[in-house]
């Protein structure tokens, strides 16, 4: 085999997620090859608009949070509203502020606010992004028709165009290809859980003027809740692009006469120019494992699920950077294999926790919410408001509102996270502009008063061991002790006071068999894991 056709990681699938998996592989200094059937990215349905608040916070560790935002055709501070209306052009019924993390400019909550910006535009910038590094590589108009693995490798054969076939050599796979590619049968894998029976349709539209008439003012979405044509519509840019979904319409009558679906949810005979259709059914899917020996999955090859909440690629972002910085760190020689067993037991449970989120927004949508009254006379819709406004409230906060979810998440439990810690490190701002998160190394970084003994202890235990460890002078907000020990996503793996468990500690955050560091004495116990190779 060619040296050129080996390479450390194999990334089967070139959207958001397997992108994200290079860029953190790359991040670390560790090669990979992204191999993806599309040669272009789509604009025309762009499924994904809201970029999370913890996923801005990611890009902006590779730098691109900044790209991101410079490029959104929607500007952060143009809007962080929801509004709920009869038509996009009729009454008001009631809206949300602070919606999807859009207001958190400046808050110490977080170091980057949300974004507004669809899929097609993020996934140019990763390619941008994967192009110009020289540790990953992007491979277009080929796909990965197999995945086989043994004790020393996994082995990805390739289709091309015109019949062309390769195999390529890697230590190890991320599977990123998605509901229909090979990588979950690749490891015996199988989803669990169902679809949801209401079809959907969004269409991608033209309608010059129409933001004008618009008199509920600017709005990241604008519900309809007239019962005769439920649904949603919102911009894609400040020109003159909108999306919007048809609730409980199918493939058929969607595609039959799309600009009718349009000016039913507008309310008004405008003229749209139609630019795409997509017939959809939201799915409630989960993995039953994330990774057997030498192959992994992320994203939607390990779970799908509704998009009301904006979580979807969200997640899978998150699996990337998980997956790939243990990836980089066996790789780098500074963990064991038996690392990877904690990219399951730390993901799966996330994943499970945002499908169950997403449900519970999907079991209220537009038409469950729709009363005929709100079409009615000024009378009838001054009765129907108030019960519909609070009904609105009590069923779709969460939707709007869930930093718990994309903020607060633990991986509290975890076979490599000491008892207690888990969260990601709570975030501040040092001095305007300036993050905490901006002293974080690349390998483990560990926060404190650097005078305080204990951090001799850890520099020298990383130095014997072979771990990257950056210290900083900074005490980390919220309860931790006087050190807290900060791995390469900034989650917290430990925090305390006592350096002299420091070998101890560093072992276990890196996937050695450890003594429980709370109850000394026992026997070494070893995280049990079917990832090991």
């Amino acid at each position: 085999m060619n040296p050129e056709d080996s390479v450390p990681v194999l990334i089967a699938g070139g959207g958001p997620v397997g992108l994200a998996t290079a860029l953190e592989l790359a991040h670390h200094s560790v090669g990979s090859l992204v191999v993806e059937p599309r040669a272009t990215v789509s604009w025309l349905r762009p499924r994904a608009k809201t970029v999370s608040a913890r996923t801005m916070e990611l890009f902006a560790r590779w730098g691109l949070a900044t790209t991101i935002r410079d490029r959104a055709p929607l500007p952060v501070a143009w809007s962080d509203e929801a509004v709920f209306a009869t038509r996009l052009l009729g009454r008001e019924i009631t809206r949300f502020t602070g919606c999807f993390g859009l207001d958190l400019g400046g808050s110490d909550r977080a170091a980057e606010p949300g974004q507004q910006a669809p899929q097609p535009l993020v996934e140019e910038i990763l390619r941008e992004a994967v192009d110009a590094s020289p540790h990953a590589a992007l491979l277009t108009g080929w796909r990965v028709e197999a995945l086989r693995q043994d004790p020393d490798g996994v082995t990805a054969s390739l289709a091309g165009p015109d019949g062309a076939a390769r195999e390529i050599r890697a230590a190890y796979a991320a599977g990123c290809d998605g509901g229909r590619g090979v990588s979950r049968a690749a490891i015996g894998a199988r989803y669990e859980g169902a679809d949801d029976a209401r079809p959907n349709v969004n269409i991608v539209f033209r309608a010059p003027g129409l933001a004008e008439r618009v008199p509920h003012g600017p709005a990241v979405h604008y519900w309809v809740l007239d019962p005769s044509r439920p649904g949603l519509l919102g911009r894609l840019d400040l020109d003159a692009t909108w999306w919007c979904i048809a609730q409980g319409v199918d493939r058929a009558a969607g595609e039959a006469d799309p600009a009718r679906l349009v000016r039913e949810l507008v309310g008004a005979d405008i003229e749209a120019e139609i630019l795409a259709t997509d017939p959809w059914q939201a799915r409630m899917l989960l993995a039953d494992r994330y990774g057997e020996g030498r192959i992994f999955l992320a994203g939607d090859a390990a779970h799908q699920n509704p998009p009301w909440g904006g979580h979807g690629f969200n997640t899978g972002v998150g699996d990337a950077v998980n997956l790939g910085w243990k990836l980089a760190a066996v790789l780098n020689g500074w963990a064991p294999p038996a690392l990877l067993a904690s990219y399951e037991a730390e993901r799966r449970p996330i994943a499970a926790r945002t499908i169950e989120e997403a449900a519970r927004n999907m079991a209220t949508l537009a038409p469950e919410l729709s009363d005929p009254r709100l079409t009615g006379t000024d009378e009838e819709f001054a009765a129907a408001r108030p019960a519909v406004a609070e009904a609105v409230h009590r069923t779709k906060d969460g939707e709007f509102h869930s930093l718990d979810l994309v903020l607060d998440y633990t991986y509290e439990g975890s076979p490599v996270v000491a008892e207690g810690p888990g969260r990601r490190l709570p975030h501040r701002w040092l001095r305007p502009g300036d993050s905490l998160y901006s002293r974080l190394g690349r390998g483990l970084t560990l926060l404190g008063d650097l005078a305080a003994p204990g951090v001799r202890d850890f520099t020298a235990a990383a130095r014997e061991l072979g771990i990257p460890l950056t210290t900083a002078d900074h005490r980390a907000p919220g309860p931790a002790g006087p050190l807290t020990l900060v791995r390469p996503d900034q989650h917290v793996a430990w925090y305390g006071a006592d350096g002299r468990a420091a070998r101890a500690v560093l072992r276990r955050v890196t996937g050695h068999p450890y003594r429980p560091l709370t109850a000394p004495g026992r026997q070494e116990e070893r995280p049990r894991s079917r990832n090991r190779p």
